[in-house]
C-alpha cells in the first residue's frame, strides 16, 4: 500500500523549546467549522471550513493551555477544558462566553456531551469523574474508581452507560443510572505515566454495541458492552502504540494515529487497513466530516489540515447509512428543538431513556448482563419519561426502525427529517399558483406579467407600469405551463418545471421589438429542471436543478456553462451583471439558512463580487433584485431589507426592518427598491403575497436603519445622518470609478457636495439637540465631521449663544485645523505634477488632498475639488461671501468664480417634486418612477 503525505498548516504555535502540546480538533454537525485547540496555547480557534481563507475566531477566556474540547449534539454549545482547572462553555458557532460550568482542583483531561447535550462529563488529574447538569450548572453525580488521571470518557448512544480509561490503562463501565461500577478491566491500554502529550482514547460504536479501546500490542481491541468481553481486534501496519481513534459516522470505518507517525484507515467488518497517511510529527487528534468523506487531523506541533476522501472513492462512503439510533436524538448529528429539550434531575433519570430492551437486535446471541436495580425502578423511569410527551414521540419515532441498527437509513434521509428545511428554488415578484385564480409570474419596477390557466392551457398577459412609453406586447397562448418569468426592457424570458414522458423543462424567450422575424428562440432541457431564471443587456440566464449556471444571447447563442456550488435559491439581472444566490452548506440547527450570493459581469466574463448572503435567523429569503441605481439587495421573511455596499471591504446594510413599524399584522412584498424608497405591497396577516386581480397597490416606504433608542431622542436625524454618510459614500465611489475611467463627472461633483451640505445641517441639528441634552463630548465629535468651513463656523455660533464656552473652544480649534489644513493644499497644488492653467475652459480644478486629514469618518470629501472652491461654493449658494478667507482664489480666475455661482445658483433650488426621479441617467428608461411622475404633473401646473 502506498504511504501518501499531506500538508498541515498552523493553527497554535508548539510549546516552549519546540516541545510537543496536546491539540485537538472536532468538527460540527453541519461541517461549517473545525474548532481546534492546544495544550500550549490559552486559545480555541474557530475555522470557517467552507471559506478557508477567513480568519478564524479566537477566543481567549482561559488563562493556561486547554486541553479538551466538546460540542452538544446539535452543535450549539461548545465545551472546553484547560490546565486552568476550569471547564468552560460558549455558544456556537457565535463564540460569545456562557458560564465557567465547572471547576476541578488539577488540570483537566477530557470533557463529553451526553447524546442529549444535557450532561457534561468532565475529568482529568483529579479524583473523580463530575457529571454536570448543563441546563442548571449543578453537579448532578461524581464517579470515583480510577487511582490515575481520567484521560478519556465516552457516553453509551443508549444512554445506559459511561466509560473511562486512565493513564495506567485501566477502563471502567459505569451504570449511569445507580453510578455503580459494572465492569473494571485493568491494565488493557498503554501505561502512559505522567507523559500529557499523549493521551489513552476509547469510544463507543455508533451503534453503541462495541467500545474500542487501544490494545498494548499496537493495535485496537473491540469489547462488547454488555458482557466487556474481548470481541476482536485490529492490528496492522502500526508499529508504536496507537495515542487517538475515532469511528466513522456510519461505524463501518476507524481512523487511528500512532506515536509512529501513521494515521491508519480501517475497514473493522474486514479487520484490516485500508488506507494510510505519513506526518512529521505525531498526530494527536483525528475526526471524521459529518457530512461527505473527509478526515480532520491536528498534530501535536499545532499544525492542522483536511485529509480529504480519506476511505477510497471505491467504497462506501463513511457518512452512507448510519445507525438509526443517531436519528432523532443522535450522538452528535441533528436533536430536539429547544422548546421540547427535557429537564434534567439530579437523579439522572433521562440519563437511561433509551435502556429498555426494545432496541436490541433480535439476532444477538451474546448474554446481556442485567443491572442492579429492579423492575419497580423501570416502572418508575417509564412514568417520569411519559411526563414529558414530546420527547416521548420522539423516541416512539426512533424505536419504530430496529432495522436502522443494521444500517438501513442513511445520513441524507436522517438530516432531511430531523434537521431545519432547506429553502428552495423561488423566483423574485412570483405569486404561488392557487386553482382558478390569476398570479404574477413576474412583478418588479418596470411592469408585471400574469398568468391565468384554462383548459389545458394559460393565457399570458404583460403589462407595464408606464403604459405611455412602454412597448404594446399582445397576450400569448402558453401551452408548456410556464411558472416564472423574468422582465426588462427588451424582453422577456419563462421557463417551467420538468413536464411530460420525457420530463423536460422548456425556456424561452420572447424579444419586445427585433429587426428580424421569428426573433423568439427556446431551449429544451432533459431531466434538468430549470430553477430560476434573469434577464440583463442582450443576455439570458437560467440556473437549473443540476446547479448548472446556463447564459445565453439575446439571439439565443449558447454562450457559456458554469457550474454552481450548491442549489440555486434565485437570481436577479441587471444591465451587464447578473446576480446568484446558492446554497453552501444545510441549514443551522438554529434554523438559520446558510446562503452564498455571486454577482458576473456577463459582458467582461468576470465574477465581481462574491460572499455570504445573510438572513434573518429562523427567516427565509424572500425577495432577491438590484435596486433603481443598481445596488444589489435582498429582503427576507423577517421583514429585514440589505443593501450591499462596498463600505468595510463589502458588507450588507440592514436599510429596513418590519418590526421597527410595530404591525404585527401587515407582512410586505417587496417589488423593488430605490436610493429611499421600499415598493412593496402591504398584505394583510397571514398573506404572505398579494392578489393579480384587482392589480395591488404600492405602498412607498421610507428606507432607515433600524437604530436603537437613543438618549438623546433623536432617532430621525441619526437616522437622516446615516442615510446621507452612506449616499455620498457610493457618490465619491462613482466619482472614482467614472474619473479612472476618463469620464466627465461635473454632474456627481454638484451633487456631491449638495448632498455634503445637507449632511452638514443635519449634523448642526444633531449638535443642538446633544447641547440640549447634555451630550458635549458627543457634540464635539459631530463637529469633526462637518466638511464646510462655513458650517464649522455655525456651530461656533450656536454653542456661544447656548453658553458653552468649552464647547465654542474646541469648535474653534477645529475651524483652526480646517483652514490650516486648507492652506497647506493652497500651496501644495503649484507643485503638483499635473498643474492646470485657471485660465483655460474647465471650471474644476483636479487636486489630490490627502485623505487622512479629511474630517468625516465615513467617507472622503470628492478628490477633485480644490478646498478653496468647496468653500467658496457653499458661500455663494447661501448669498454671501466670506472673503476674508478666499480673496485670493477669486482673483485667480473670474471666468471660474461665475461659473461656480452659476452652478450653485442651479443646484440649490426646490428639489423635484418626484423623489424617485433620476438626475444623472443618460437613458430614459421607462419605469413606475415616470408613471408617477406624470401623473402629478397636471397638479403641478394647475398651481
Amino acid at each position: 500500500m502506498k504511504i501518501r503525505t499531506m500538508k498541515l498548516r498552523e493553527a497554535h504555535k508548539s510549546g516552549e523549546n519546540g516541545e510537543s502540546s496536546l491539540c485537538s480538533i472536532l468538527w460540527d454537525s453541519n461541517a461549517d467549522h473545525i474548532v481546534t485547540a492546544s495544550s500550549s496555547d490559552n486559545s480555541i480557534s474557530i475555522h470557517d471550513a467552507v471559506f478557508q481563507s477567513n480568519a478564524p475566531k479566537f477566543l481567549r477566556n482561559h488563562r493556561e493551555g486547554v486541553t479538551a474540547l466538546a460540542l452538544s449534539p446539535n452543535s450549539t454549545c461548545l465545551a472546553s477544558g484547560s490546565i486552568d482547572h476550569s471547564v468552560k462553555l460558549y455558544k456556537f458557532p457565535g463564540g460569545d462566553f456562557e458560564t465557567n460550568i465547572t471547576r476541578f482542583t488539577l488540570p483537566i483531561r477530557t470533557v463529553t456531551f451526553n447524546k442529549s447535550g444535557t450532561i457534561l462529563a468532565a475529568a482529568g488529574d483529579d479524583e473523580g469523574i463530575k457529571l454536570v447538569n448543563t441546563i442548571d450548572g449543578t453537579i448532578a453525580r461524581v464517579l470515583k474508581g480510577h487511582k490515575g488521571s481520567v484521560t478519556s470518557l465516552a457516553f453509551d448512544p443508549k444512554s445506559e452507560y459511561m466509560a473511562s480509561l486512565d493513564s495506567f490503562g485501566t477502563v471502567i463501565f459505569w451504570e449511569l443510572q445507580s453510578g455503580n461500577t459494572v465492569h473494571v478491566l485493568k491494565g488493557i491500554a498503554p501505561n502512559n505515566g505522567s507523559d500529557v502529550t499523549v493521551l489513552n482514547i476509547l469510544a463507543w460504536s455508533p451503534d453503541g454495541e462495541m467500545l474500542a479501546v487501544p490494545g498494548l500490542k499496537n493495535d485496537v481491541v473491540m469489547y462488547d458492552r454488555d458482557t466487556a468481553e474481548k470481541l476482536f481486534t485490529l492490528r496492522g501496519d502500526h508499529f508504536e502504540p496507537i495515542c487517538f481513534l475515532s469511528w466513522s459516522p456510519n461505524g463501518k470505518y476507524m481512523a487511528t494515529s500512532g506515536l509512529d507517525r501513521q494515521v491508519l484507515i480501517w475497514d473493522v467488518d474486514k479487520k484490516q487497513d485500508i488506507d494510510r497517511q505519513k506526518f512529521s510529527e505525531c498526530v494527536s487528534c483525528v475526526a471524521w466530516k459529518p457530512l461527505g468523506n473527509a478526515l480532520a487531523v491536528i498534530d501535536v506541533t499545532g499544525k492542522y489540515g483536511v485529509w480529504e476522501s480519506a476511505v477510497p472513492s471505491t467504497m462506501k462512503s463513511p457518512t452512507e447509512d448510519i445507525p438509526g439510533l443517531n436519528s432523532k436524538n443522535g450522538n452528535g448529528f441533528l436533536l430536539f428543538d429547544e422548546d421540547e429539550a427535557p429537564s434534567v434531575s439530579g437523579n439522572l433519570s433521562d440519563l437511561n431513556e433509551d435502556n429498555h430492551g426494545e432496541l436490541e437486535t433480535p439476532s444477538r446471541k451474546r448474554l446481556r448482563k442485567h443491572s442492579n436495580y429492579g423492575d419497580d425502578w423501570e416502572e418508575d423511569c417509564n412514568d417520569e419519561l411519559e411526563s414529558i410527551p414530546k420527547v416521548e414521540s420522539r423516541k416512539k419515532a426512533s424505536y419504530g426502525h430496529k432495522e436502522n441498527l443494521n444500517g438501513k437509513t442513511g445520513l441524507r434521509n436522517m438530516m432531511v427529517t430531523a434537521g431545519p428545511k432547506i429553502q428552495e428554488a423561488f423566483q423574485p415578484g412570483a405569486t404561488p399558483a392557487e386553482p382558478g385564480k390569476r398570479r404574477f409570474l413576474c412583478y418588479n419596477m418596470l411592469g408585471s406579467i400574469t398568468t391565468m390557466e384554462h383548459d389545458g392551457y394559460s393565457h399570458i398577459e404583460i403589462d407595464f407600469h408606464d403604459t405611455s412609453s412602454g412597448p404594446r406586447v399582445p397576450a400569448m397562448t402558453d401551452y408548456f405551463g410556464f411558472t416564472m418569468a423574468s422582465l426588462n426592457e427588451n424582453g422577456s424570458v419563462f421557463a417551467n418545471p420538468c413536464k411530460g414522458e420525457k420530463n423536460m423543462s422548456t425556456l424561452m424567450y420572447r424579444p419586445f421589438s427585433s429587426w428580424a422575424n421569428n426573433s423568439e428562440w427556446s431551449m429544451r432541457f432533459e431531466g434538468e429542471e430549470v430553477r430560476a431564471i434573469a434577464l440583463g443587456n442582450a443576455w439570458v440566464a437560467a440556473v437549473t436543478s443540476l446547479n448548472f449556471l446556463r447564459i445565453f444571447t439575446e439571439g439565443g447563442l449558447q454562450r457559456y456553462i458554469l457550474s454552481l456550488d450548491g442549489p440555486v435559491v434565485t437570481a436577479a439581472g441587471h444591465n451587464d451583471e447578473l446576480a446568484v444566490v446558492t446554497h453552501i452548506s444545510p441549514p443551522l440547527p438554529t434554523d438559520e439558512q446558510m446562503l452564498e450570493f455571486r454577482v458576473f459581469n456577463i459582458s467582461h466574463g468576470t465574477q465581481s463580487l462574491r460572499g455570504r448572503l445573510p438572513v434573518t435567523p429562523g427567516s427565509s429569503l424572500t425577495w432577491f433584485g438590484f435596486s433603481e441605481e443598481g445596488q444589489l439587495s435582498s429582503f427576507d421573511s423577517k421583514g429585514v431589507l440589505r443593501v450591499f455596499t462596498s463600505q468595510y471591504g463589502g458588507s450588507w446594510l440592514p436599510l429596513f426592518s418590519a418590526s421597527k413599524l410595530k404591525n404585527s399584522e401587515e407582512n410586505y412584498w417587496v417589488a423593488g427598491l430605490n436610493a429611499s424608497k421600499l415598493f412593496c405591497v402591504v398584505c394583510k396577516s397571514p398573506e404572505l403575497f398579494p392578489q393579480s386581480t384587482p392589480k395591488p397597490v404600492l405602498t412607498l416606504l421610507d428606507l432607515s436603519f433600524p437604530l436603537a433608542s437613543s438618549d438623546l431622542g433623536a432617532d430621525t436625524l441619526e437616522n437622516e445622518f446615516m442615510m446621507s454618510n452612506m449616499h455620498l459614500s457610493q457618490i465619491q465611489r462613482s466619482i472614482e470609478e467614472r474619473a479612472a475611467s476618463g469620464l466627465d463627472t461635473t454632474s456627481l461633483d454638484d451633487e456631491s457636495f449638495n448632498l455634503e451640505a445637507s449632511l452638514d445641517r443635519c449634523i448642526l441639528r444633531l449638535i443642538a439637540s446633544c447641547c440640549n441634552g447634555d451630550k458635549l463630548v458627543r457634540a464635539t465629535e459631530l463637529g469633526k465631521l462637518l466638511t464646510l468651513e462655513k458650517s464649522v463656523k455655525g456651530a461656533i455660533k450656536l454653542v456661544t449663544a447656548l453658553k458653552l464656552p468649552n464647547l465654542a473652544e474646541r469648535f474653534n480649534n477645529i475651524l483652526e485645523e480646517k483652514m490650516l489644513s486648507e492652506t497647506i493644499g493652497k500651496t501644495a497644488l503649484p507643485n503638483s505634477s499635473s498643474v492646470c492653467n485657471v485660465s483655460t475652459k474647465h471650471d474644476v480644478i483636479s487636486s489630490a488632498p490627502d485623505i487622512s486629514k479629511t474630517p468625516r469618518g465615513v467617507s472622503a470629501p470628492p478628490m477633485h475639488t480644490f478646498p478653496s472652491i468647496r468653500k467658496q461654493k457653499a458661500d455663494e449658494g447661501n448669498g454671501k461671501n466670506e472673503q476674508n478667507h478666499v480673496v485670493a482664489s477669486e482673483k485667480t480666475n473670474s471666468v471660474v468664480e461665475t461659473k461656480k455661482v452659476t452652478k450653485v445658483n442651479q443646484i440649490n433650488p426646490t428639489r423635484p417634486s418626484n423623489p424617485f426621479a433620476k438626475s444623472s441617467s443618460n437613458q430614459e428608461n421607462s419605469s413606475l418612477f415616470d408613471s408617477l411622475k406624470k401623473m402629478k404633473k397636471p397638479d403641478i401646473k394647475g398651481k
